[in-house]
């Protein structure tokens, strides 16, 4: 459903995916735009996760486009999303507790130096801690030290690391799955702190949640999936939490089903 005057940064187009005898998404739409975040929930097996995956390019679905930036793309896996300039954290983070933040933020596309030209490069460890320091400054991220182990950090720090690190790279677009489970009262106001600075640097944000308080927070707008279908969708401010619910358990359709009955 797009929005008059405004130009989506993603948008997939009636969107469908079967597994099997399973029908995980039917004919869904999905937009983001610049400077906003978009709360995606849903109940258990809703499709959000099947939904995700496909823009993130770990599935292709079985019909609908793929828009980015206003032409028809394919994505065909996790590096090609990247390089349009989207980003995933998952629930599991994919941190490395073994390792410092720089090298967590840098895993896998670590900057390199030339000692001997053509013959042996190392590491620049100095280049790589500079922009480290200098991203997680913008985020007003608070660590002791960017050279701090992931291990020692507590749960908000280490979510704070994972959006870091997703943003660090041009990104356009964040997908973040469950973005405050298992976080305490603090260190989740971090991450909604985060979450809406990465709206203030222009950034499309996408947060898939069952914590519909949380969405109520940081969210422009909701959009429902139930059974595999794009349902509802919601200007956060001008609904209430009753109504999303309503949606999400398929209340409401039940009521106007009546309602035309008699």
């Amino acid at each position: 459903m797009t929005e008059p005057g405004r130009t989506s940064i993603l948008h997939m187009c009636g969107v469908s995916k079967r597994f099997g005898a399973v029908q995980a998404l039917s004919d869904v739409d999905f937009e983001v735009y610049p400077s906003e975040v978009v709360g995606l929930v849903g109940d258990n097996g809703a499709g959000k996760s099947t939904l995700v995956k496909i823009i993130a390019g770990a599935y292709r679905p079985d019909s609908g486009q793929y828009v980015f930036e206003g032409r028809e793309v394919s994505v065909n896996n996790p590096g090609e999303a990247t390089a349009l300039g989207i980003e995933t954290v998952y629930q599991d983070l994919a941190l490395c507790d073994n390792l410092d933040v720089v090298a967590n933020l840098y895993l896998g596309r670590e900057q390199v130096r030339s000692i001997v030209p053509g013959l042996l490069n190392t590491i620049n460890q100095v280049a790589m801690e500079q922009v480290a320091n200098r991203i997680i400054g913008e985020l007003h991220v608070h660590l002791a030290s960017v050279r701090a182990q992931v291990a020692m950090l507590s749960g908000g720090q280490r979510q704070s690391v994972a959006v870091s690190r997703a943003v660090m790279w041009n990104s356009k677009v964040v997908l973040l799955d469950e973005p405050t489970a298992a976080l305490g009262v603090e260190q989740t106001l971090q991450v909604k702190d985060l979450i809406r600075r990465l709206r203030e640097r222009g950034l499309g944000v996408v947060v898939i949640s069952h914590n519909l308080a949380d969405i109520f927070d940081v969210s422009d707008r909701i959009i429902v999936l139930r059974l595999g279908r794009r349902v509802a969708t919601f200007s956060t401010h001008t609904t209430n939490p009753e109504q999303v619910v309503a949606a999400i358990t398929g209340a409401v359709f039940g009521a106007l089903d009546r309602m035309s009955k008699t």
